[in-house]
């Protein structure tokens, strides 16, 4: 029997969206990551409106975030450490 539920990773462990029916405590299960170019703005606290907000006043930086220049901060902990 396949069972499927949609959950979240989160602090290391699997949050369901839903209570399997059926399923017996211990059953083996397989756990498959997909990337989403989506955010999920209600884990952040940030309904819609605010994103538009968010996306808006950011859009002007963009520019200069995506330059060859900025690649210097890719690993900026790693290179602060290494001082």
């Amino acid at each position: 029997m396949l069972t499927s539920i949609e959950g979240i990773y989160k602090n290391g462990r699997i949050e369901l969206a839903e209570q399997p029916n059926d399923v017996l405590e211990g059953t083996k299960v397989i756990v498959t990551f997909i990337r989403s170019n989506e955010i999920d703005l209600a884990s952040h606290q940030i309904n819609p409106a605010e994103a538009e907000v968010l996306k808006t006043s950011l859009t002007t930086f963009a520019d200069d975030w995506n330059s060859d220049e900025m690649s210097i901060y890719d690993n900026y902990d790693a290179a602060k450490h290494n001082l």
